[in-house]
């Protein structure tokens, strides 16, 4: 029978029943749309509106269609048009006459929004996971290579030596705030909207506490039209994946870079590159790119929701059902770029021995040049100007600071004493840096033990 066969005399054209469907994406909330049913059979037992009989029937019937689902006895077909019709339908064939009932009180639009919010759930929790996992395996990198020299970039320009330990805690933060901001957006996620019916919510006696609470849900949403109608919660998300995915893009780049033979300076496992059809010599950086690629994905489903709601007058509108072909594979693309980007990491060979003759004497050491003047009293802005002169004298004759003696300095400037050349020594550069966040090591292994205590690992 059809879902609107008192009003039609004729049901939609076989076009339309395939332009329409979307039943083949929201099977992947198949678990959550039974769950959601479950949980509102129960709580219509609870207040009178089935017989516990009948509550019975339904949530073994329930079960039935879960395990049917699983093992691929139950395909259901388009003309279901959607997982609820899909999960109502069989089950009604499997128990009769009370599974037409469990429709009592609710409508698809609460249906759907339901599902969406328990599958964004535990898709938060697993990247949450995915992104702990992540942060350890930095933080095992940084304990076992991060004492290694380097240059530390500007504009992909030399800056200041630093330890790689130092660079990578650079990315553990940000995925640590990224963290934050799931945690955030879990707040607004939180929410049942089972119960509100198509937009109105029901004269029936229903409590949408008690589905909230049996669905593990914090709260409820409070006005039933905001609850079918509300898309901000799935934006956010999205947005927070577009975030991340920019994070995890930046270092995928990194990787991408640092693996050339130009930079030398990593070498990334046989797992995560392939070679080339052509030039038998190739590792190629294929999951780090891949990452680097799919941000752009990820961007382009926060476009896509952003705009199928811009122009939307409340409450529901069909144009919704498209919302979760882009959150979906927004989602699933974050935790999967997450986890492959932990392999790379887990799996690299750091080339440690790479910058230790190559940085001395660079002028990546012309701040400590400057520092040291400041540190006698010389105004930073004069203290720059000499240093940058003493870059200029190298480069007039073809040298790099090792050419620098003690007159040399003095002639620039007279603040120069004897220890001036120490502050050349890369390592000290690196460990002078002792101001909190700096490149000391005593710093770096104060920041491990701190996003340790944070991400519990």
């Amino acid at each position: 029978m059809s879902l609107w066969g008192g009003r039609f005399s004729g049901g939609p054209a076989e076009e339309m029943l395939r332009f329409s469907e979307s039943l083949s994406v929201d099977l992947e909330m198949a678990v959550e749309d039974i769950q959601g049913s479950v949980a509102h059979a129960t709580m219509l037992e609870e207040v009178g509106l089935l017989t516990a009989a009948e509550g019975t029937a339904i949530r073994d019937g329930l079960a039935q269609v879960a395990a049917e689902l699983v093992s691929g006895d139950f395909q259901p077909s388009i003309d279901l048009e959607d997982i609820h019709m899909a999960v109502e339908t069989r089950l009604t064939e499997i128990i009769g006459e009370p599974g037409g009932k469990l429709h009592t009180a609710r409508s698809r639009n609460d249906q759907v929004a339901t599902d969406m919010r328990l599958w964004l759930k535990g898709r938060i929790r697993l990247l949450d996971g995915e992104l702990c996992r992540l942060i350890g395996v930095l933080l095992d990198r940084v304990e076992s290579d991060g004492r290694t020299l380097m240059p530390g970039f500007t504009h992909l320009q030399r800056g200041q030596p630093i330890w790689l330990g130092h660079h990578i805690l650079a990315h553990a933060w940000a995925f640590s705030r990224d963290r934050e901001r799931l945690a955030d957006a879990l707040k607004r996620v939180d929410r049942s909207p089972l119960g509100a019916g198509a937009m109105a919510g029901t004269p029936h006696p229903i409590d949408r506490r008690r589905t909230a609470e049996l669905l593990g849900f914090a709260g409820i949403v409070e006005n039933a039209m905001d609850a079918v109608a509300a898309r901000d919660h799935q934006q956010e998300v999205a947005g927070l994946s577009a975030i991340l995915m920019t994070n995890l893009s930046r270092m995928a780049e990194e990787l991408v870079i640092w693996s050339t033979k130009e930079f030398d300076f990593v070498r990334l496992s046989e797992d995560v590159t392939t070679g080339s059809s052509i030039m038998p010599q190739k590792r190629n950086p294929d999951a780090a790119e891949l990452v680097r690629g799919k941000a752009g994905r990820v961007h382009g489903a926060v476009t896509a929701l952003l705009s199928m709601v811009k122009n939307l007058p409340l409450a529901y509108n069909r144009d919704l059902q498209e919302d979760r072909f882009v959150l979906f594979d927004a989602v699933e693309t974050t935790i999967a770029s997450v986890s492959m980007t932990t392999r790379m990491w887990a799996g690299l060979t750091v080339k440690r021995d790479r910058y230790t003759e190559a940085l001395k004497g660079d002028f990546l050491l012309a701040t400590e040049l400057a520092d040291y003047l400041a540190a006698k009293g010389v105004p930073f802005r004069d203290a720059h100007h000499v240093s940058g002169s003493l870059v200029k004298w190298c480069e007039a004759r073809g040298e790099n600071f090792s050419a620098l003696t003690l007159p040399v300095l003095q002639e620039h400037h007279a603040e120069f004493g004897e220890d001036a050349l120490d502050w050349l020594e890369l390592e000290s550069a690196v460990e002078r840096r002792t101001s909190l966040g700096g490149t000391a090591w005593s710093e770096i292994a104060r920041q491990v033990a701190l996003l340790r205590t944070v991400i519990q690992v």
